[in-house]
């Protein structure tokens, strides 16, 4: 038995032949889109940002060919009211070269790689841990890397591509595992010689820093490696300065774990002001001996 086709009437499909395209471009752009980015999650092998920086370049791809698509779909339609609208995009760029220096920076990113998904780094003021990467921005995970917990904060940055045509990006992900943490301790000059404690205190570090000592030395010497150049550590130090106002300034330096930095800190802080007090108490017991 045959079907006879012949009274269908077509002519609907023909005359809106590109809204029929863009609607199963579309279909088929968010069928990919989601297989693929369920069959990389599935993979368990992978660790997260490996599949966090595998889905982030697939949506960058994905959106490009989305794009593409759209235009090659509508080109005649383009091509028609091209001529008409050539003033109108001129003031376009005008108005919108924020966007196109977004659009450049995207390329400048792409090209050049200074960075990742997962990578901790630094634009201009801005800095965290790189979560997503698309076309017109870098969205940073907030790390508080200059009041020294680097812990997160809870906020997100949406830093816009044009900022690093702008701007030099500071790469910063080997402090991931590994910092070299400074912190200084300020004190009123008195009679207390801070040189006194300063091997003291050199010795309570080394202490502290006893269990990761051989990996931090591994650690830094691959960072010297790989970046080419000296780094401090992973040995502490310690230096004794004043300032203008006449405070006695004792300055702590170390490489170690970036999850224990504020651990140390407060130990070595706790360390110093008892024998801070006790060198005191020292110097007053015999100042009363001695009257």
């Amino acid at each position: 038995m045959s079907i006879d086709l012949s009274h269908l009437d077509f002519s609907i499909i023909t005359d809106h032949f590109e809204i029929v395209l863009t609607v199963a471009w579309f279909l088929l752009f968010y069928i990919v889109r989601r297989y693929t980015e369920h069959a990389i999650r599935s993979q368990e092998s992978l660790e997260q940002d490996k599949k966090r920086q595998r889905i982030n370049a697939l949506d960058n791809i994905y959106n490009l060919l989305l794009v593409v698509g759209l235009v090659l779909i509508w080109s005649s339609e383009l091509q028609n009211i091209a001529i008409s609208i050539a003033a109108f995009m001129v003031a376009l760029v005008i108005a919108t070269k924020e966007f196109i220096a977004c659009i450049v920076g995207a390329f400048y990113r792409a090209s050049t790689r200074p960075y990742q998904v997962g990578d901790w780094i630094r634009i201009a003021n801005y800095e965290g841990e790189v979560t997503d990467s698309d076309w017109l921005s870098t969205t940073l995970f907030e790390v508080d890397l200059k009041g020294g917990t680097y812990a997160y904060t809870g906020r997100t940055t949406v830093v816009p591509n044009s900022v690093l045509l702008v701007h030099t990006v500071q790469n910063l992900n080997y402090m991931r595992r590994y910092v070299t943490h400074s912190f200084s301790i300020s004190r009123q000059c008195d009679d207390v010689n801070l040189f006194s404690i300063k091997e003291e205190i050199l010795e309570k570090i080394r202490e502290y820093s006893e269990h990761f000592h051989e990996v931090a030395i591994r650690y830094n010497s691959l960072i010297e490696k790989r970046l080419d150049i000296n780094i401090s550590g992973p040995e502490p130090r310690v230096r004794i300065t004043t300032t203008v106002e006449g405070f006695n300034v004792f300055t702590v330096s170390l490489f170690c774990p970036t999850e224990e930095a504020v651990v140390i800190e407060q130990k070595v802080t706790e360390d110093f002001m008892h024998f801070w007090y006790e060198k005191r108490s020292e110097l007053h017991g015999k100042n009363k001996a001695d009257i």
